[in-house]
């Protein structure tokens, strides 16, 4: 599987100063539709305000996934539940009871404080739950060690370890502290520099994957993406090559 990440925490003018990074719910749309066009299967986003700051807010929720879902009817549309959108863990969790309009997924960052009651507010709603595994953090350890860790649709090692020479090991080790015991399918990721050879680790392994401008700006020769379609048309090559 691999899933295209639109948008991200990033701010809009990080992407080199081009109109690149889509905010509004028609933007992620028209990004998402050629994202898949190209061929992701699944979808993660930030909801956002029409300022570009992350938000948990139902109506800017309700909005997005709406839009989206509409673009790429059947394709299973998630979004975050990030601290940086909402600090206050039980804020967030009401937020979420109060959505009208429900993703099929959210991640959830284990790292984070309140990440269970986040969890266990998304599970009564029926949303499925991306576990956020960062390398670097005690996340693997708090889920591994939860009474939640056999109920996630997924976990998302996230491999934040930005040197690309490095992040292939920093990526095998996050897996290993994840350990055999784990049942829930992986989808393995990098930011940056790292995105493109913790991408073609996950080929290597047959994990999922995914690409998009939350994750790099670049494509896998240094050349600036102007779209998600151009990243994911280079990892479905990637993902695919022999």
């Amino acid at each position: 599987m691999l899933q295209v990440c639109p948008n991200g925490a990033r701010d809009p003018g990080a992407c080199r100063g081009l109109p690149i990074l889509p905010v509004l719910p028609g933007e992620l749309a028209a990004a998402v539709r050629q994202a898949v066009a190209a061929g992701a299967s699944d979808v993660h986003l930030h909801p956002k305000t029409p300022q570009g700051a992350d938000t948990l807010d139902p109506e800017h929720v309700a909005a997005a996934v709406t839009a989206v879902r509409e673009a790429v009817p059947g394709v299973p549309v998630g979004v975050t539940t990030g601290a940086w959108a909402m600090p206050d863990p039980r804020r967030r969790a009401e937020l979420i009871r109060s959505w009208p309009v429900l993703p099929d997924h959210a991640s959830v960052n284990w790292h984070e404080e309140g990440a269970e009651a986040v969890a266990e507010a998304l599970l009564e709603r029926g949303v499925g739950i991306e576990a956020g595994i960062f390398s670097g953090t005690p996340a693997a350890g708090r889920f591994l060690a939860s009474p939640l860790a056999d109920r996630v649709l997924r976990v998302l090692a996230e491999v934040t370890d930005p040197d690309p020479r490095t992040a292939p090991a920093t990526a095998r080790a996050l897996l290993a502290e994840l350990g055999d015991a784990l049942r829930a399918p992986v989808l393995l990721h990098g930011e940056e520099a790292a995105a493109w050879p913790v991408l073609g680790l996950a080929a290597e392994l047959g994990l999922d994957a995914r690409i998009g401008l939350e994750d790099v700006l670049e494509l896998p020769d240094g050349t600036p993406a102007t779209t998600n379609a151009e990243l994911v048309r280079a990892a479905w090559t990637m993902l695919n090559a022999p």
